[in-house]
C-alpha cells in the first residue's frame, strides 16, 4: 500500500473508534481481518497514524478546526510525519486510494491558527477535567508534563540476570538497535521511531525465548528496583497482575527467599506461569485465593501493592484510555486502592514495608492515598525513596519529579519513562 491507502485506512479506524467508543486495540484488529491484502508493514504504518492521532486527539483538533477522523489523520502527518500540506497532496496526487484531501476551511484553520492561543488542556492534550490534578502535582511544570504524555513511547526491555547479563542481551539485539537504559540498571531501550518506522518484535528473537530478558517499561523496573527486595526475604507482590515487578524481584533477590504472587483477577494472573517458566524462576510462589495467603498474616518483609489505577502514566501506550476517563472512574479507582492498601498491610510484619505503586500521575491515587493511610494506621510511617534512589541509581542521571524526596513520582518529561508512583512505608516494629 502507498501512503495514502494507508491514511485512508487509519481515518477508517478512527471513525471506527469514534462511533463505537471501542478499544484502539479491538478496532485495528477488525480493520486488518478486513482487509487482508494489507501487509505487515501496512498495518503497522496505520496503528501508528491511529496512536500518533489519538495521542494529541485535542491539539490536532484545535489546529485543523475539526474534530473529524479525516482532520486528526491529516494533522499528523502535517505535525508528526513531517509533510507540509503541499508535500502532502503531491504524495498523495495519482493514488486512488488515498483519502481527500482536508476542505479549504481545515487548510486555512491549520495555516492560520496557533497552538499557544489554546485553552492549556488543549495545549496539553489531556482532557479538561484533570487539569487540576496535573497543576496540583507539577506545579508550573505541569503543561510540559502532559505534553511529554502525548509523544511515541520507547520499547523498554529488562535483562533478566538469573540468565544472562545486560551486555550479553545488548549484544544478541544489536541489530534491533538496542541500547542500554539510562537508569534502570539492567534496562535495555529501543528508540520509538518516527512516521512509519516499525518497532522490531523482539518476543520472536531465540533469546527472548530462551528467557534472556522480558518486555518491561524501565518505570515499571526502577519501581521494582525502589522496592529493593533482599535475598532470603519473603516478599508479597499483592496485586501481581501478569507478574512483571514479581519476576523482576525475584531476580534481584537472585532466587532465594520467596516472592508470593496474588491478584484478585485470575485472568491478570494467568501468564505469569509461563513467564516464570521462561524466566528460570524457583522462588516464586502464585495464589489465586486470599485463602492460602492467610495463614502468612503479619509474616512478610516486603509487601508490594501495586494498585488498581486509571493508568494515566500509560497515556504514550494507551492513548484511547485517556479520552474514556471520567471522574466516576477515578472514585472507582481510589475506592480499590484504599481497599488494596488496608487488605495489604494485614501482611505486613513489625519492622517490614508496605511498598505502594500506581501508573498514574493524579496525586488523589498517590500521595493523597498514601498519606491518608499512614493517618489512619499510624503504625506505619513514610520513608524516603531518597537514600534508596541514590544508592541504586545515584545522582548523576534524571531525577524523578518529587516535592521532598519522600515519595517520588516518575514521568516521561523527568525521567524518560512511563508514569509511575512509588512510595515506601515501614511497620513499626
Amino acid at each position: 500500500m502507498r501512503l495514502g491507502g494507508r491514511l485512508a485506512g487509519a481515518i477508517e479506524v478512527l471513525e471506527d473508534i469514534e462511533k463505537r467508543k471501542r478499544p484502539v486495540a479491538d478496532a485495528l484488529k477488525d480493520w486488518g481481518l478486513s482487509h487482508r491484502f494489507a501487509g505487515s508493514g501496512d498495518r503497522s504504518a496505520i496503528g501508528n497514524i491511529v496512536y500518533d492521532a489519538l495521542r494529541m486527539k485535542l491539539s490536532h483538533a484545535y489546529l485543523m478546526d475539526s474534530d473529524s477522523a479525516a482532520a486528526l489523520g491529516h494533522a499528523v502527518m502535517y505535525r508528526q510525519w513531517g509533510f507540509s500540506p503541499e508535500a502532502l497532496s503531491a504524495e498523495l496526487d495519482g493514488d486512488k486510494f488515498a483519502p481527500e484531501m482536508p476542505s479549504a476551511d481545515m487548510t486555512k484553520a491549520f495555516a492560520t491558527r496557533r497552538l499557544e492561543d489554546a485553552a492549556p488542556h488543549i495545549q496539553g492534550d489531556i482532557p479538561e477535567w484533570v487539569q487540576a490534578s496535573f497543576e496540583e502535582n507539577f506545579s508550573e511544570d505541569w503543561l510540559d508534563e502532559a505534553k511529554a504524555l502525548a509523544g511515541r513511547p520507547t520499547l523498554d526491555l529488562r535483562a533478566n540476570t538469573l540468565k544472562a547479563t545486560r551486555a550479553k542481551v545488548l549484544k544478541a539485539l544489536e541489530r534491533s538497535g538496542a541500547e542500554a537504559a539510562t537508569i534502570a540498571r539492567n534496562g535495555i531501550r529501543i528508540p520509538a521511531g518516527e512516521g512509519a518506522s516499525r518497532l522490531p518484535n523482539v518476543t520472536a528473537e531465540l533469546s527472548f525465548q530462551k528467557g534472556w530478558f522480558e518486555v518491561q517499561d524501565e518505570g515499571s523496573q526502577i519501581v521494582a528496583d525502589l522496592a529493593f527486595p533482599q535475598e532470603g526475604e519473603q516478599v508479597l507482590d499483592y496485586c501481581a497482575g501478569g507478574g512483571g515487578k514479581t519476576l523482576a524481584m525475584s531476580a534481584a533477590m537472585n532466587n532465594k527467599g520467596q516472592v508470593h504472587a496474588y491478584d484478585t483477577d485470575r485472568k491478570r494472573l494467568a501468564p505469569i506461569i509461563e513467564r516464570l517458566k521462561r524466566a528460570g524462576t524457583r522462588n516464586v510462589q502464585v495464589h489465586e485465593h486470599t485463602e492460602s495467603l492467610a495463614p502468612l498474616a503479619g509474616r512478610f518483609d516486603r509487601v508490594l501493592v501495586d494498585a488498581p489505577c486509571t493508568g494515566t502514566g500509560t497515556w504514550r501506550r494507551r492513548p484511547d484510555t485517556k479520552w474514556r476517563l471520567n471522574q466516576k472512574n477515578l472514585e472507582e479507582r481510589i475506592s480499590q486502592q484504599e481497599e488494596a492498601l488496608a487488605s495489604a498491610a494485614q501482611f505486613v510484619r513489625p519492622g517490614g514495608h508496605l511498598i505502594y505503586v500506581t501508573c498514574s500521575v493524579l496525586p488523589e491515587e498517590n500521595e493523597a492515598q498514601v498519606y491518608g493511610f499512614c493517618e489512619d494506621n499510624p503504625e506505619f510511617e513514610i520513608l524516603s525513596a531518597a537514600d534508596i534512589w541514590a544508592g541504586l541509581f545515584g545522582t548523576d542521571k534524571p531525577q524523578p519529579w518529587s516535592a521532598d524526596m519522600k515519595t517520588v513520582t516518575l514521568t516521561p518529561a523527568s525521567t524518560g519513562t512511563d508514569g509511575f508512583f512509588f512510595c515506601l512505608m515501614q511497620r513499626k516494629g
